[in-house]
């Protein structure tokens, strides 16, 4: 049975893309979760992505966003968006003992020159998997240096930057992988956005892929099935990627955890064409909304899954 620990109040999840600023603040009322308080600002159509107006835009989502009163804090988790983050797979060094090679060094050494980066301006983070397998992500030094001092001004405090595959995670094992046998299941979360697809393979709690496609709703709505060819293309390259790398982990289902924000018949079109058995992860429907809350069901027109994942990294 799922156990919630009593009156917790979660960190604010603030997920932020070029597209919009969102944030999320989740309480565990010992019964389940509840929204404490939630808003999105989209992006005005003026405003370049990643340009200092950017920057400014998002400081001013950010301060209209808190100023609602019934965020319990200023605490907040962040990522870096999925767009500027580098994931890369390597075997796992075999490191020497403490006197030789650190595992640092080691994946550095191996990751370096794959990187589209300087690797001495970049931040790395990796995470061991399966079969010797480990996940690498990176970033440049200098866009985690700007999203800090975008929440300083917003006079955010910031707990930590996480990363968006271990928060769409989060998302799936708190709420959709509840199961006994989904310990142990191979689960392709797919997170489609407006301009891209955020791509998650994972055996429960635990990371095994990662990818984000510049393809979202704008081009699978608006080009008659084309890109949703190219895009099923794409995942259909990343099973047999998994395959090479993992001696057992078959893709088992397919959730796609971006709820009732995209039209059903893109998710139906994605499922057949995948093979896979398919379900909708409706993150607001495993939630308490209070009433009136600023977040409605019935007008979710956006993804939540990465804020309330960023929300839950501590639950």
């Amino acid at each position: 049975m799922f156990q919630f620990a009593k009156n917790h109040i979660c960190p604010i999840g603030l997920d932020v893309n070029e597209d919009y600023a969102k944030m999320v603040q989740l309480e565990n009322n010992g019964k389940g979760m509840r929204l404490v308080a939630g808003g999105i600002e989209n992006r005005p159509a003026g405003v370049r992505p990643g340009s200092v107006d950017w920057q400014m835009w998002v400081i001013d989502a950010v301060k209209k966003l808190t100023a609602n009163e019934k965020f319990r804090d200023r605490n907040i988790i962040s990522a870096i968006p999925a767009s500027q983050v580098f994931i890369d797979y390597i075997k796992t060094p075999q490191t020497k003992d403490e006197k030789g090679t650190k595992p640092d060094d080691a994946v550095i050494s191996k990751i370096k020159q794959r990187l589209p980066f300087e690797p001495d301006n970049a931040v790395i983070k990796y995470i061991p998997t399966e079969d010797d397998n480990t996940v690498v992500i990176a970033t440049e030094r200098e866009k985690i240096d700007r999203l800090l001092a975008i929440f300083e001004n917003a006079d955010l405090q910031i707990k930590s930057i996480g990363i968006w595959p271990e928060a769409l995670i989060n998302c799936y094992v708190k709420f959709f992988g509840r199961r006994k046998a989904d310990v142990q299941s191979v689960v392709l979360l797919l997170d489609i956005g407006t301009n891209c697809t955020n791509v998650v393979i994972c055996r429960h709690k635990n990371l095994l892929f990662a990818r984000s496609i510049p393809i979202g709703t704008s081009q699978m709505e608006t080009i008659s099935g084309d890109e949703i060819t190219r895009l099923v293309t794409e995942l259909t390259a990343y099973r047999r990627q998994l395959g090479l790398m993992y001696r057992n982990a078959q893709i088992e289902r397919l959730l796609f955890i971006s709820g009732q924000t995209v039209n059903k018949n893109i998710y139906t079109a994605i499922a057949k064409q995948m093979e896979l058995p398919a379900h909708i992860g409706e993150c607001l429907a495993a939630v308490e909304i209070p009433a009136g809350g600023e977040i409605e069901r019935s007008e979710n027109k956006s993804s939540w899954a990465t804020a309330f994942g960023l929300s839950l990294s501590q639950e």
